[in-house]
């Protein structure tokens, strides 16, 4: 029996969108008020499959994290890899209300890819204080 691509089971179990470069924009607005995450792959990248694999391996873990998840292929979609200046894959930028706030390159474990989840929650939470309290009379 074959192996089920990695690739095929880590979008499907996430639930991930996928983005071109004239979805872009409208699909990151699908994710409302959530914390939206793209992972930018490339195929035959050994260390996207690598990060899937993780991914899938953990799948409450990753899922925990509370995103709202899309995905895109930059050697299919070369316009998104240069509007985000991608110098490799796998990169997962961050975004909320379409305002990107930040970024993870490269799968270094569970535990740095939720740090990056944090630092891009702890900013969501610094834009909405700075707005509450409007601008210094």
């Amino acid at each position: 029996m074959a192996d089920v691509p990695v690739e095929g089971t880590a979008f499907s179990v996430f639930e991930m969108q996928e983005l071109s470069a004239d979805t872009f924009d409208a699909g990151l607005a699908l994710a409302g008020e959530e914390l939206a995450v793209v992972f930018f792959w490339g195929v035959d990248c050994y260390n996207c499959e690598i990060a899937k694999k993780a991914m899938v391996a953990k799948p409450n873990e990753i899922r925990a994290l509370g995103l709202k998840w899309f995905h895109s292929n930059v050697y299919e979609h070369r316009e998104l890899g240069r509007r985000f200046m991608l110098h490799g894959v796998p990169t997962w930028f961050f975004f909320h209300r379409g305002r990107r706030l930040g970024r993870a390159t490269g799968w270094h474990g569970l535990g740095q890819f939720e740090a990056a989840v944090s630092a891009a929650r702890a900013k969501i939470g610094a834009l909405e204080a700075k707005h509450a309290t409007g601008p210094a009379s």
